[in-house]
């Protein structure tokens, strides 16, 4: 039986290969025009030393100086030793450049543009040949502008897998995409997406999880909860969305299905601005409890703009509380990055 195995290097850049019965990760990879670094082939050097961020395998024969014990049980491994037995996720220690590989383009078409609120278009899009954009829920593409050569990165909201791939794109006033899709986006157009990249993606769930999401920041918990629907979760998650103004809350009706989907999953939405006629104002940390943080036994998945990431880090450390994982991502929407 084959295996999906995601390599995700040092640069942010995520490749998919396919193994074969019995096949290494790293032969594999040769296989498939990876080169993924390697002294030997024996489990004698520890050059191919990775780290298994999911799924099950054989971890192989292997010396102490290239694996302790301490190290393969924390998930590292050896690529030349390593049989999938499932579909894995691997964090490969090298650049994706030093393994000869790179991003890959993709062509895409431009399916719909809706505007969610005035703060937040929703953009759709059908790639060719879409079963080959192969992406860990959570990551995001460079997606270049209609017309212009240049490219902004936004996260996925749609899940693996899904037939039309979707986007939640901040609607800055004098963006160079915000423009595009205010006045002249339309069915039919077409432009070029190139990933996967990020190192924020969704983990194997092992404890309960904390989702944090600031405004557009929803984007890539929307992916991976499409993903716990399709396989499921066995802890408690729990999502605080927060935005600016009452206006800016958009697809909440798509995280109230999921919750009726994925069993444990609960959400809270709160608003900043004091005047909101919404029930939770203020920020996400305000609404946060012992139940929520479990003392500390819990994964974080944080993404917002950079002053809330700053915030809920400070409100770690003044509650005490060290997360066994903190994954977060920050954006800056502006005219030279992601509008």
């Amino acid at each position: 039986m084959s295996f999906n195995i995601a390599l995700n290097f040092e640069d942010g850049i995520t490749r998919f290969i396919q193994s074969n019965p019995g096949e290494t990760v790293a032969d594999a990879a040769y296989r498939q025009g990876i080169n993924i670094p390697l002294d030997c082939r024996d489990g004698a050097c520890g050059t191919c030393k990775s780290f298994c961020e999911a799924g099950r395998y054989d971890g192989g024969d292997y010396i102490e100086d290239a694996l302790t014990d301490e190290e393969a049980g924390e998930g590292y491994c050896l690529t030349c030793q390593m049989r999938p037995q499932s579909d894995v996720v691997l964090r490969i220690e090298a650049s994706s450049e030093v393994c000869k590989t790179q991003a890959t383009d993709y062509a895409a078409e431009v399916v719909g543009v809706d505007k969610l609120s005035d703060s937040t278009f929703n953009l759709s899009l059908k790639l060719e040949n879409a079963s080959r954009l192969a992406f860990l829920p959570g990551q995001y593409v460079n997606i270049q502008v209609p017309g212009t050569s240049e490219t902004r990165s936004y996260s996925f909201s749609s899940p693996p897998g899904a037939e039309i791939t979707t986007f939640l794109i901040r609607n800055v006033p004098g963006g160079l995409m915000s423009g595009y899709l205010a006045e002249r986006a339309k069915p039919g157009d077409r432009l070029t997406v190139k990933g996967p990249l990020g190192g924020f993606y969704l983990r194997d769930t092992k404890r309960p999880v904390l989702m944090l999401a600031g405004g557009t920041g929803l984007a890539p918990f929307l992916s991976m909860l499409g993903k716990m629907v399709e396989t499921g979760c066995d802890h408690p998650i729990h999502l605080v969305y927060g935005v600016t103004n009452d206006g800016d809350l958009v697809e909440v009706e798509t995280i109230a299905n999921h919750a009726k989907r994925i069993p444990g999953l609960t959400f809270a939405t709160c608003v900043a601005n004091e005047g909101s006629n919404h029930p939770l104002k203020g920020y996400v940390t305000h609404h946060l409890d012992e139940r929520h943080l479990n003392a500390g036994d819990m994964d974080v998945y944080l993404c917002g703009p950079p002053p809330m990431v700053e915030a809920v880090r400070v409100f770690f450390r003044d509650q005490g509380i060290t997360p066994v994982n903190f994954h977060y991502e920050k954006f800056a929407p502006s005219e030279g990055g992601a509008s």
